[in-house]
This record gives structure tokens, C-alpha cells and sequence, in this order.
């Protein structure tokens, strides 16, 4: 299918409500307060529902619900809960096309992005974990004949969850996978500039879950999020977002002692060695389409590979073929199946993304290609979009040195691997970084050299559900995906269980 139609109109694969009240305790709830918010689309800017705004209030009524449901389900076996894992992502994949055309909607990405990557990978998150619990084990130590310390693993009991709008179906997985999993009830809190989509998918699974054991609080950070995330009633919070706001979330956390799991922002490196352009070859073609990885989903992702490094050997050449590459990007209608690049997620994202525009100018980073809004007219007229940006310049510079979230690569130059790794560690972030070269040699050297928590070795931008993603420095705390996710969401207990008659003989 060329382009999906719009939702709600004919031939449409999915319709939103025109109201999404909260999810509490296995039913939709209107807020206490009795707000609401609009939500548009990127696509245009227009509003296409109506989301219940919550407040403490709602939060206290999520977390009673969650509490009610947490000790039967913490006590369902592991095998229970991979069923149900697994059902979840059966659904998923019979409803495909309809969530892939929601999260496009709702967020602005290509629906070419949400039907290859975003929602099979959510779908496989959910796979991947019920195949995890299944194979965890606790372990027996027997410490002399008489003296065994057993350890089991526990559900922590009610955990709060705060996803951001740039994956909001991917990013709810990630989470809500492992807790449920390990044994959780959620209280969920989708960011207020995508929080429909969530609902779309809600739709399609609820009947799975046994009521409480999900619970969503739509509405703004200092109204949701804060008293979720300060709650004494919450066993732990886990929060993806920008670096700032996740400073907040663990001073919110600490108030009373509760373990915090942040996956925060990044800007991140993409090195690109001389040997890489020896030859012109599929690998010189795959570290290009690289390069343009800054474009993906609009550039909002925390790992989006904002800061590429060019050798100087072959940085003329190079250079000029990511430009081509580039601006060979197709933007237009999100719903379109070759639309390469969408609309940014909100309003505010754009104005932020346009202000880092004119800062690079103003700081004398040169424009390559792009440095403007994206004037798109006739029915994506009103819609938030920004032409895919190269800066060149030096890593001094504001543009190099801020997450700017938005479809533009900030390119400099260096000399040798020292170099390279000097200004590819000169960052106060450590999510993701790239190392393109046909050495392996210089591959393995660099990748245990920079200081991310990810460091793609040609390639860039894969996510696969068993490998460990999370930030080193300010890029956060703890690990998304991989089985040790498990331990994010579970507590040890250790039995030590003496089998002899005798006392130790102290008293």
C-alpha cells in the first residue's frame, strides 16, 4: 500500500475515540479533576482527540488499583506470565498495520519506520521476555553439609513508569516487558505530546490482563509525573527522557529511598575511519546510509548519531557523499510508504529544533545542506517539519555539544584514532556512539576506547531485545533490554537455612 489513509476516514485500518479517559483497574475512569487536553498530529498540526488530564488524585486511584492487583499476580508462575507475554504480541502482530498507522499519527515518524522497526521490535520485547522468565533460575549454595543459602527471585510489587514521546509504543515495551515479567503491577504515565497511540494498543490487549496489573495516568510531567515519581507507594521508578528532567525524577525518587532506572540523553559519535572510502564497495554504501542514520525518526532519538567524525584522509569525498546521500532523503506525508522522514512530534520540538539552527549559524558552524523548516503545504500544511541539517564545524560549538533532538549532524574533521577518541569522549553524555573502519583492529580499540553504553561497529541504529542499551556518564543509570533488564524489576531473597541440630555455641 503507497499511503495509508487517514485515521477515521474510509478505508482507514485504524480510528481513534474522541476521548481516552484513564486506565485504572481494568476500566476507562474519567480524571478527578475533570480536565482534559488536546491532542494533534504532527502530520498537521490538528487536533484529533481529547486526553484526561491527570493529577495526584488520579496517581493515588492508579496506585490503589495497582496495590489490589500486585501480591495474585507477583504469585502467577513464571509460565502464566510468558503465556500472556506471548499473547500480548500475538495481538500485536494480527494488528500490525493498525498500530504502525497510530504511532504514525500520533508521533509524525514515516509509517515505512513504525511497520519495519518500531512495533515489530515492541512485539519481539514482549517475545524475548516471556522466553526470559521462563529460563531464569534462582541458585542453591551450599556453604558446609549442614548450611544452604537458597536465592529467589522477587517481584519489587508496584512500579511507576514514565516513557517519552519519540517511540511511545516502542519505549512502553521496553518497560512494561521485563516488569511484567518479573512479576509487577504498572502505573504508566505516556508523555502528553503522544499519549494516544498507547490507548490504540490498550484497546487490542486489555482483556489479557487481569485488572490492575496495567494502569495508565495520561497528563503533563508536574502534574503526573512528579507524584508518581515521588510516591512512597511506588517500589521503583523508571523514567526515559531528557537528562534534566531526569535529574528531577531521581531527586523525586530519593525522597523516600526508591531505586531508579534512567535512560537519558546522548550525543552521540559516528567515526568514520580513512579505510572506510579504500574502496567503493557495498561497505563504503552501508557507511553512508550510516552517516544519514541522524535523519532517522527526525533525529529524535537519544542515541541519533549527531556528531560525525571524518578523518581527513578521505573527509572531502566522504563529506560530500553524505550530502548527496542526504538530500536524497524523501520528506513528505508520514502515511506515505516512501516518505523517508516525517514531522517532528510536537510544536515545541520544532521551535527548539529551529532555535539550534540559527545558534550553529551564529556560532559560524556552516550550513551543508538543509538549516530550515520544511514548508510542506496543501494537506501537510500546519505540520511540524524540518529539512534533515548538516552543520560543519568544531566540537566546541553549541550545536555539537547540546541535544538538539532534531534531523541534523553537526560534522568535524580529525587526524588520527587519538584524536578521534579525544573528541568523541569530549561530551558530558555516554549513550551511543558509531566506529566505521575495515580494521578490526581499530574497530575493537575504539569501541572499548569511547565512553558509551553502546557503541555500534559498522552499523548504526539497531535494537535487538537481548542486547544491553543504557548510557554511561550523564546518559542515565542501569540497562534497558537483555535479560538483565529482570534484575531492574526484581529483588533477591535469600534463605539461609542451617539443617543442624546444633548451636553455634556463642551464648
Amino acid at each position: 500500500m503507497p499511503r495509508y489513509a487517514n485515521p477515521g476516514s474510509d478505508d482507514a485500518v485504524v480510528s481513534f475515540q474522541p476521548r481516552y479517559d484513564h486506565w485504572i483497574g481494568g476500566a476507562y475512569v474519567p480524571p478527578v479533576l475533570g480536565r482534559y487536553f488536546e491532542n494533534p498530529t504532527p502530520i498537521n498540526g490538528q487536533t484529533f482527540t481529547e486526553i484526561a488530564r491527570g493529577t495526584a488524585e488520579d496517581v493515588e486511584r492508579a496506585l490503589d488499583a495497582a496495590h489490589a492487583a500486585a501480591p495474585a499476580w507477583g504469585k502467577t508462575s513464571p509460565a502464566e506470565r510468558a503465556v500472556l507475554l506471548n499473547r500480548i504480541a500475538d495481538r500485536m502482530q494480527d494488528n500490525l498495520e493498525a498500530l504502525a498507522v497510530a504511532e504514525s499519527w500520533d508521533n509524525g515518524k514515516p509509517v515505512r519506520e513504525t511497520l519495519a522497526a518500531d512495533v515489530p521490535l515492541a512485539i519481539d520485547h514482549f517475545r524475548y521476555f516471556a522466553g526470559t522468565i521462563r529460563a531464569q533460575e534462582g541458585s542453591l549454595s551450599e556453604l558446609d553439609e549442614d548450611t544452604v543459602a537458597y536465592h529467589f527471585h522477587e517481584p519489587l510489587g508496584v512500579v511507576a513508569q514514565i516513557i517519552p514521546w519519540n517511540f511511545p509504543l516502542l519505549m512502553a515495551a521496553w518497560k512494561l516487558a521485563p516488569a511484567l515479567a518479573a512479576g509487577n503491577a504498572i502505573v504508566l504515565k505516556p508523555a502528553e505530546q503522544t499519549p494516544a497511540s498507547i490507548h490504540v494498543w490498550l484497546g487490542l490487549i486489555a482483556d489479557l490482563l487481569p485488572p490492575g496489573v496495567l494502569n495508565i495516568v495520561n497528563g503533563f510531567g508536574v502534574e503526573a509525573g512528579k507524584p508518581l515519581a515521588s510516591s512512597a507507594r511506588v517500589a521503583k521508578v523508571a523514567f526515559t527522557g531528557e537528562t534534566t528532567t531526569g535529574r528531577l525524577i531521581m531527586q523525586y525518587a530519593s525522597e523516600h529511598l526508591k531505586p531508579v532506572t534512567l535512560e537519558l540523553g546522548g550525543k552521540s559519535p559516528n567515526i568514520f575511519f580513512d579505510d572506510v572510502s579504500a574502496t567503493d564497495d557495498a561497505f563504503l554504501d552501508k557507511a553512508l546510509e550510516g552517516f544519514t542514520m541522524f535523519a532517522l525518526n527526525q533525529g529524535e532519538v537519544c542515541t541519533s548519531p549527531s556528531r560525525a567524525l571524518i578523518q581527513q584522509g578521505h573527509y572531502a569525498d566522504f563529506i560530500a557523499a553524505g550530502v548527496e546521500r542526504t538530500e536524497q532523503i524523501v520528506q513528505g506525508h508520514p502515511l506515505d510508504t516512501t516518505t523517508t522522514v516525517g514531522a517532528q512530534a510536537s510544536n515545541d520540538q520544532l521551535e527548539k529544533i529551529l532555535s539550534y539552527l540559527d545558534i550553529g549559524q551564529q556560532e559560524g558552524a556552516k550550513i551543508l545542506t538543509g538549516g530550515a523548516r520544511a514548508e510542506l503545504g496543501g494537506d501537510l500544511e500546519g505540520g511540524f517539519y524540518v529539512q534533515p541539517t548538516i552543520f560543519e564545524g568544531a566540537n566546541h560549538m553549541r550545536v555539537f555539544q547540546e541535544e538538539i533532538f532534531g534531523p541534523v549532524v553537526a560534522v568535524t574533521s580529525f587526524t588520527d584514532f587519538d584524536s578521534a577518541i579525544e573528541i568523541a569522549n569530549d561530551t558530558l553524555y555516554g549513550l551511543g556512539a558509531g566506529v566505521w573502519t575495515r580494521n578490526g583492529s581499530t574497530a575493537y580499540r575504539a569501541g572499548r576506547a569511547i565512553q558509551a553504553g553502546r557503541v555500534w561497529t559498522n552499523c548504526y541504529h539497531l535494537y535487538p531485545a537481548h542486547a544491553a542499551f543504557g548510557g554511561y556518564k550523564q546518559s542515565g543509570i542501569g540497562r534497558e533490554n537483555h535479560k538483565m533488564m529482570l534484575d531492574h524489576y526484581q529483588q533477591t531473597k535469600n534463605l539461609l537455612v542451617s539443617y543442624s541440630p546444633k548451636a553455634l555455641g556463642f551464648f
